[in-house]
């Protein structure tokens, strides 16, 4: 049984910082890739970064390139998400995903609310 668990959502002021973490256990050695999705109230959940398990290669969203760092620590199955220089459109629930084939997520956290104030 894989669960992620994501936590360091909170409320901060346009221009603030903020770390989120997921942590993975169970199959979540197996994981080709994880990565941060999230999804504002009344919209449909988007991709917001992604990083290749095994090779640590990264992508992003256009709307946080630059400001949001994706990484990964393999021993302890764990991926972040360095949120700097947030906007209020960043406000929203920020999941953490689990592909087992490349791009295909279907493993998912409970996720964590992120709202940035302006």
């Amino acid at each position: 049984q894989v669960q992620l668990v994501e936590s360091g959502g909170g409320l901060v002021q346009a221009g603030g910082s903020l770390r989120l973490s997921c942590a993975a256990s169970g199959r979540a050695f197996s994981f080709q890739d994880m990565g941060w999705f999230r999804q504002a109230p009344g919209k449909e959940r988007e991709f917001v970064a992604e990083v290749v398990w095994r090779s640590g290669l990264t992508s992003y969203a256009d709307s946080v390139r630059g400001r949001f760092t994706i990484s990964r620590d393999s021993a302890k199955n764990t991926v972040f998400l360095q949120m700097t220089s947030l906007k209020p459109e960043d406000t929203g629930v920020y999941l953490c995903g689990g592909a087992l084939f490349s791009g295909r997520y279907n493993y998912w956290g409970q996720g964590t609310q992120v709202t940035v104030s302006s």
